[in-house]
């Protein structure tokens, strides 16, 4: 008698034939388990206005500001300096107080997404939950200094 070795087992002709129909039914039964399941497919273009990323996702780096024009931003360059390709640079300025102390402002807080590799660095690096990723995720354009932003608004202020 001929035995047919497959994965370290001897079968005969009979059995290394059963083994095949077996093999085939559990591909055949994974196979109609995945056309049975609910699709997830997006249709994207039509979609656009409800079209909702899941939480996770790194779309945009944005500052949040609150109604009064106010963020949590004190200028002090951890997310440059964790910034692995120079994606952000925080201008600051040294103001006196009125009580006669020197203070460091932030000015301009300047975003790249061009060169910007999504690595999440820079939020885990500031201590005052200032920048986080938004959901926004469509960023194509002609001209890459669009991609160059101001994250702080004009006029904005650190919160007291």
């Amino acid at each position: 008698m001929e035995y047919r070795h497959y994965n370290d087992k001897k079968y005969t002709y009979l059995g290394g034939l059963l083994h095949g129909i077996d093999t085939l039914l559990v591909g055949l039964k994974t196979s109609m388990k995945v056309y049975l399941r609910k699709k997830v497919t997006e249709q994207y273009p039509e979609n656009r206005k409800e079209l909702k990323m899941f939480d996770r996702f790194r779309g945009t780096l944005c500052m949040p500001h609150n109604e009064n024009n106010e963020h949590h931003c004190i200028g002090c360059g951890l997310c440059e300096n964790a910034c692995p390709n120079g994606t952000i640079e925080v201008h600051t300025e040294t103001i006196e107080t009125e009580d006669g102390k020197k203070k460091k402002i932030l000015t301009r807080y300047q975003y790249d997404l061009g060169s910007c590799i999504f690595c999440q660095l820079c939020v885990n690096a500031c201590p005052h939950d200032a920048i986080t990723f938004d959901q926004r995720f469509e960023h194509a354009v002609f001209d890459r200094s669009k991609l160059v932003m101001q994250l702080n608004h004009p006029g904005s202020k650190v919160i007291k």
